[in-house]
């Protein structure tokens, strides 16, 4: 037999990508486990993917860009992030990746030494564990509480940190509990990283949708954050670009230029033709974006209603795409449970189990599928659960 790492042997298997397996096989389950848009990409932006492939010698679009990313996109990001995120910043510290995962994967890559420490929620998105784990790095777990809307608790930070500490992994708004983390607790959380020389990895995959009172802020604006901050963010969410791999990271240039030389051995440069694109998105009208948080708006109002009417107690998201449904009164293993809903009714939902330990005893759903879906997908779930 081959022999197989035993860092890879102890990568642990995602359910998310078993769902979208069945669900790309399977056309008569409902998926409400898929972390992206159902939305096609923009029009304008397909529609612009035509003139860059007719005028691929003026764009050299069948060789390589700069490892960095094409000076054009990062020139146009550097004005996105100022309007958009209040942060001031240069080409030089923006470095374009193969997707935010690639840039969070070489972000840990070039900060941490085996054995040093990542403080990550939990639960928490999926991604950073496996990616911690890669680079025989340590994670340390912040515990979220449903009883403090999963919002993240910087003394419960305090008490983790230790002399191996190096990163702290902020997700805001967050998968899978749709938190958006106040500005108040962003600034104790500062303050705790300047207090002790850590570096914040601010993941803001989902930073264009956020519902109701509470508005999306950038740690890395904040005075002086700029030597510590490593923000990561990108066009999949936004602009409903998952299948492009496109993402952006904006830090300390010693980070950033660490990140591209990791970067330059692992895909050497991000897609060209989806650099373009991009490009192109930068410069499309909001409504896009606004059309699309105005559904999202509109499907989770519905899903919420339903899930909490059925006994399923779930806080209103204030951001993303997602609700985080507490089970217990129906069982406390969200493993089973998420398996035996999907071979009796044909609804995938994900466990909680897959977001951390901490995540046992719920389910996560996401409302990025059809309204009409989703009212299904509710009924079928009902039928279920007054079956128990």
């Amino acid at each position: 037999m081959k022999h197989i790492s035993e860092r890879e042997r102890d990568l642990p298997s995602s359910v998310i990508g078993k769902l979208l397996k069945i669900s790309a096989e399977r056309h008569d389950i409902i998926s409400l486990g898929a972390g992206e848009p159902d939305f096609d990409t923009p029009k304008p932006l397909l529609k612009s993917i035509k003139k860059i492939v007719s005028n691929y010698k003026k764009n050299h679009l069948t060789h390589y860009s700069a490892p960095e990313g094409i000076l054009e996109l990062r020139d146009a990001l550097v004005k996105k992030i100022q309007r958009d995120n209040k942060i001031h910043t240069t080409p030089d510290n923006v470095l374009v990746t193969t997707g935010s995962q690639e840039g969070l994967f070489a972000g840990f890559l070039a900060t941490l030494d085996p054995t040093e420490e990542v403080l990550i929620q939990n639960p928490g998105y999926l991604g950073y564990l496996p990616a911690i784990e890669l680079v025989s790095a340590v994670p340390r777990y912040v515990r979220l509480k449903e009883e403090e809307n999963f919002e993240i608790n910087p003394d419960r930070i305090k008490k983790l940190i230790t002399k191996k500490t190096r990163v702290i992994v902020l997700n805001t708004p967050a998968n899978p509990t749709g938190t958006v983390i106040r500005r108040s607790i962003l600034e104790e959380i500062a303050d705790i990283a300047v207090e002790n020389d850590l570096y914040i990895f601010s993941d803001e995959a989902y930073e264009k949708f956020t519902y109701g009172q509470k508005a999306h802020v950038s740690i890395g604006s904040f005075n002086g954050m700029d030597k510590y901050v490593v923000t990561f963010q990108t066009f999949s969410k936004s602009y409903a670009m998952c299948g492009f791999r496109l993402g952006y990271a904006i830090g300390p240039r010693d980070v950033i230029q660490a990140m591209q030389k990791s970067i330059h051995y692992i895909t050497i440069c991000p897609p060209h033709i989806s650099q373009l694109v991009g490009m192109k998105a930068l410069s499309l009208s909001e409504k896009y974006v606004a059309q699309m948080r105005k559904e999202y708006y509109r499907r989770r109002t519905m899903i919420v209603r339903r899930l909490n009417d059925m006994g399923l107690e779930t806080q209103m998201p204030d951001g993303a795409f997602y609700t985080f449904s507490n089970i217990t009164r129906y069982s406390n293993n969200s493993q089973k449970f998420a398996a035996k809903l999907l071979k009796e009714t044909k609804v995938a939902v994900v466990p909680g189990t897959e977001f951390g330990r901490h995540g046992e005893g719920y389910i996560r759903c996401s409302y990025a599928t059809d309204y009409r879906l989703i009212q299904y997908a509710m009924d079928r779930l009902e039928k279920f659960l007054k079956r128990k």
